[in-house]
């Protein structure tokens, strides 16, 4: 994975469509499968962007394993539809050992789980985690005040928030103008403010509308902010609104104790989320919900017809039995649980913790070395293994406003850093009208000489960049 370019720079629009025959064979070669790989090589995957290359510091990982690939190898292999308890048990009854198993892993409270009255699954993102937990709050509250005001109810989160959000709510009815970001500060470290909150909810009361959904982020994906969440919950309280946690990139990091503060107030949250294959060694696809009232979500989710495989302990009604098609927008399901299973297996939670912790040094590595250029500056407090930075602007060329200025500056330094041939690949982020360079660590391949060799190329072309100014 290495020898390749993290990201292709030389492809168009339409190169691979160019390269391969206008239409499928009536008949395969003698050697289909040989040749099929040998353009995979020539013409795949130098197309491809390699989110597993150790240079690849662009997004929040996605992390993978040769554990986890070898659990979806059998999961295609096994070829299952396990939508009822009844049409494939065992893997109904791995899902719910190994939701308990992380929830315990991640130090999750109680009350999200089995035996506090909750309900933990795996589902594909968190956009379908998003969808589901907004449809359940949705018909909860309109069953409470009418179905006539489908056009009232109003949801939250703070300008940090991924855009994933607005498309759920949109999909899940919810009124375009009934969507509030709340504005974060810097000097609040881009967390979403109670106090903002609290008047823009009651602003909403006065305009008889009815606030529904709060989207409380631990770790944004822009800066990694972390929203008070408990604060938080105290605001929606008095307005009966649900509250989801995002934990998405973050959740994965609870495996360590030193992290677990972060989550004080999950105990008083409807719903809970984060995505095991962003840094847990699951490969995609791999979300985990947790919810407080599962009954909720089966009353918006579930189906009652009768099924063909319905029948014995399901037939029954039996208290252990979860047909798990009632808590997500698709029946058709996949097998998820079992490449967990062996990530947890094989790893255990120890190894786990060490996975993440050695992100999080090579993190802290690049943030002082950061911080020892005066050059730069770190733009943002880092928590977990990202780290957000820009390059200072000299004095006598801030003309036209310091900000304008300081913003193209450093748009330009990330164009020249990835340009630079092999890697590393990086991205920014806009903040509080700050342009700054996002560099995330996580992939399972990086080491700290890939780090180190990162900001090599970051001063390198800062220099350059200077020179040519």
């Amino acid at each position: 994975m290495g020898d390749y370019p993290v990201h292709p720079t030389s492809v168009h629009p339409g190169f691979l469509r160019r390269q391969l025959p206008a239409d499928a064979p009536a008949q395969p070669d003698s050697d289909a499968f040989g040749a099929a790989l040998r353009d995979v090589r020539d013409l795949i995957l130098p197309g491809l962007t390699h989110w597993q290359s150790p240079r690849h510091l662009v997004h929040f990982p996605v992390s993978s394993s040769t554990v986890a690939a070898l659990g979806e190898a059998l999961t295609a292999g096994i070829n299952v539809v396990p939508f009822t308890w009844a049409a494939t048990p065992a893997v109904t009854e791995l899902e719910k050992v190994v939701v308990n198993w992380l929830a315990k892993a991640l130090h999750l409270p109680e009350t999200l789980m089995f035996c506090g009255g909750g309900r933990g699954t795996l589902l594909g993102t968190t956009c379908e985690v998003i969808l589901c937990t907004l449809v359940t709050t949705r018909d909860s509250k309109l069953a409470a005040i009418g179905s006539r005001r489908i056009g009232d109810p109003v949801v939250y989160c703070s300008d940090q928030t991924h855009f994933a959000f607005r498309k759920a709510a949109h999909i899940a009815g919810i009124h375009r103008d009934n969507y509030r970001e709340v504005a974060t500060l810097r000097h609040d470290m881009f967390a979403l403010s109670p106090a903002a909150l609290r008047a823009t909810m009651q602003a909403d009361v006065d305009a008889g509308l009815v606030p529904l959904f709060l989207y409380a982020t631990v770790g944004t994906t822009q800066t990694t902010a972390v929203d008070p969440v408990g604060e938080l919950r105290a605001v929606t309280a008095a307005h009966g609104a649900w509250v989801h946690m995002d934990v998405v990139y973050a959740g994965s990091a609870l495996v360590c104790p030193e992290f677990r503060h972060l989550i004080d107030g999950a105990k008083t949250v409807d719903s809970f989320s984060m995505n095991v294959h962003k840094w847990l060694l699951a490969n995609t696809d791999c979300c985990a919900l947790w919810v407080r009232t599962p009954s909720l979500l089966v009353a918006a989710l579930g189906t009652e017809q009768e099924y063909i495989l319905r029948g014995g302990a399901a037939a029954e009604g039996h208290d252990d039995v979860v047909d798990y098609k009632d808590c997500s927008v698709t029946l058709t399901r996949r097998f998820r649980a079992l490449k967990m299973w062996l990530v947890l297996r094989c790893y255990g939670v120890e190894g786990l913790r060490g996975h993440v912790r050695a992100h999080v040094r090579m993190a802290a590595s690049f943030e002082s070395m950061v911080e020892a250029d005066a050059r730069f500056e770190v733009t943002a407090t880092r928590r977990f293994a990202l780290v957000c930075f820009r390059l200072r602007l000299p004095e006598e060329e801030k003309l036209g406003g310091e900000k304008a200025a300081d913003n193209e500056h450093n748009r330009r330094l990330l164009e020249e850093v990835n340009a630079a041939g092999s890697g590393p690949y990086m991205s920014s982020a806009m903040v509080g009208g700050i342009y700054m360079l996002r560099c995330a660590v996580g992939s399972t391949l990086t080491e700290e000489r890939h780090v180190n060799e990162a900001w090599n190329v970051v001063q390198d072309r800062a220099a350059s960049l200077r020179k040519m100014e």
